[in-house]
């Protein structure tokens, strides 16, 4: 059976030329790149050419960027280093709408005596900006805004809210790990002093990840020991993690091009299909700005996990929402923050495309989702309820 694979905001496979430059790094270039030696030593190179292709990626300085094992140690760094450098400040701002990495790192802050703002979101999952201005104050630390949603891909006025935010003399941190390689980013001409990356969203390794902290930010590191990453990060570098990491930034510098037309028009294609042939469906956030290769389609009345389970059966792999909250059959905190409907949020499917994926692929889904939501919705009583009250 075929794999149709559009979860790619859970992960991505590694491209074939990111998995060959990869390779001589376990066999022939083992070495330690802190070692005096040059079998070892002399890796600083390709970890200094790596980081340059990080950099080129964002509009950054290769000495601003530091490695680490992938997004949430990039968010978790950031926050840190914020609070650490300014311990007298003891409030946060963030959203609703964030990926577990910051919202549950600020519910435990939050437990241990710093005061947090939510900043909520509208029907659209668009952020209440003027909240946001509104809720900073002198002993504010930072602010952390992810740059685009995870499960609806909702994009935030980024550039707009940093630049607000730095002339508060505020840090602003933003979870970019979702729109790195989906659209342009230029961190030299916006205010973010924090952005955090993860080479697996994009065709890149899994375990590996970047921060970029703008120069003349105050930073004290979280991981503590040697002297690696300029004292910024201890432990032994990842040299195949990191080389791996640079080659897909190279790439996907490459395919931002064909992300923002060609994977653009194939996502349009698959949502106004499901929208027109299936009865009481929605797109989560449709009428924001969003990333160019996610749509989150509610299908009122059915429940997401079984549609998944069905999915599976055809080989099509998508998402219910973000993978490191599947495990749970809450519905989404970002579309309970949205206000959407409980009967719609249960059944709400997350389908990230990637440059790899083909209109045959999309075709194939369109003609298996509509009889698939209608099976699973003669089964449900919901929908019988809801069928005989809308005749009523």
């Amino acid at each position: 059976m075929k794999i149709i694979y559009v979860d790619n905001n859970a992960t991505t496979k590694v491209a074939p030329e990111v998995l060959d430059a990869m390779l001589p790094y376990f066999s022939e270039r083992y070495g330690n790149a802190s070692s005096m030696h040059s079998f070892g030593g002399g890796l600083i190179v390709d970890i200094r050419r790596a980081r340059t292709q990080v950099a080129d990626l964002i509009g950054a300085r290769p000495e601003e960027i530091l490695f680490t094992s992938g997004g949430t140690e990039s968010d978790a760094t950031a926050i840190h280093a914020a609070l650490q450098s300014y311990p007298h400040k003891r409030h946060i701002v963030t959203s609703r709408v964030e990926h577990p990495a910051i919202k549950n790192l600020f519910e435990r802050y939050e437990k241990n005596g710093y005061r947090v703002t939510f900043i909520p979101v509208d029907g659209q999952g668009r952020l209440d900006q003027n909240a946001l201005f509104e809720s900073l104050r002198e002993d504010t630390a930072i602010v952390s805004i992810m740059w685009a949603n995870n499960e609806t891909g909702v994009i935030n006025s980024i550039d707009e809210i940093s630049r607000e935010v730095r002339s508060r003399g505020i840090l602003f941190h933003t979870d970019a790990v979702q729109t790195v390689g989906k659209i342009p980013i230029d961190v030299s001409h916006n205010g973010v002093d924090l952005l955090s990356m993860s080479g697996h969203k994009f065709h890149g390794p899994k375990g590996i990840g970047a921060l970029y902290i703008r120069k003349g930010t105050k930073f004290k590191p979280m991981v503590v020991g040697g002297h690696q990453e300029g004292g910024r990060r201890a432990g032994t570098e990842n040299v195949p993690g990191i080389v791996g990491m640079g080659k897909a930034c190279e790439l996907a510098g490459r395919h931002l091009g064909d992300v923002g037309t060609r994977v653009r028009q194939l996502r349009d294609k698959l949502e106004h299909a499901l929208l027109h042939s299936v009865p009481r469906s929605m797109a989560n956030g449709g009428q924001a700005e969003r990333l160019p290769n996610t749509t989150s389609i509610a299908f009122e009345y059915v429940e997401g996990e079984a549609i998944l389970l069905m999915m599976n059966e055809y080989g099509i792999c998508a998402s219910s929402g973000s993978a490191c909250t599947s495990g749970s059959l809450e519905p989404s905190h970002v579309l309970r923050a949205m206000g959407v409907p409980f009967t719609a949020a249960h059944g709400s499917i997350r389908y990230s495309l990637s440059h790899y994926s083909t209109e045959e692929e999309i075709d194939f889904i369109i003609a298996k989702m509509p009889p698939l939501i209608e099976r699973l919705r003669e089964m449900s009583p919901f929908w019988k309820q809801a069928a005989e009250a809308a005749l009523h």
